[in-house]
């Protein structure tokens, strides 16, 4: 199994009210690194089974927009188990769940998306041993009785590919 986590993508400021910022959408900037991480999955040929969204418009948003890109046609599953309060028991009853599956992504929120990643590959040994930024995707395939990281790409490093590496080779200049 391919579990690809991938936090929600920008969403502007935080609400101080509970009920409004559950319903806080995406920004500008949070549509457009929603393009470019789905563009980078589908050019890596990234099919998932299934993606599963926390409820909250952010999440379920990145989940819509990504999931187009990358040529999903299924519907979103949306879990609690990927809400920002949630704790790691209710994540593993997530996968338990769909075990039968060979790749599924999940979306949600820092910092429980991050610690669940942390867990996973650590065996429960650190909650912080990744951080996902806001839009990055990060692969984490089962090899053998484990999981291991394979990749993690944040928006910043995919733009920065998309524009031919973003680094400008310093003027050839003459020495003396």
């Amino acid at each position: 199994m391919n579990i690809y986590f991938l936090r929600h993508a920008s969403a502007g400021s935080h609400k101080a009210s509970p009920a409004a910022d559950e319903k806080r959408p995406l920004d500008a900037e949070g549509i457009e690194q929603c393009g470019m991480v789905g563009r980078a999955l589908a050019a890596m040929d990234v099919e998932v089974e299934a993606v599963i969204s926390s409820p909250l418009k952010r999440a379920s948003q990145t989940a819509t927009l990504v999931a187009r890109e990358i040529g999903h046609e299924k519907e979103i599953e949306f879990s609690d188990a990927l809400r920002p309060e949630a704790d790691y028991r209710a994540f593993q009853q997530l996968l338990q769940n769909h075990a039968n599956k060979d790749d599924i992504m999940v979306v949600g929120h820092n910092p429980n998306l991050s610690e669940f990643l942390s867990l996973l590959i650590t065996d429960g040994a650190a909650r912080s041993a990744v951080e996902l930024r806001k839009g990055a995707v990060a692969k984490v395939p089962l090899d053998g009785n484990s999981w291991m990281l394979q990749w993690c790409f944040t928006p910043k490093a995919l733009r920065s590919v998309q524009d031919g590496g973003g680094a400008k080779s310093r003027p050839k200049t003459s020495r003396k």
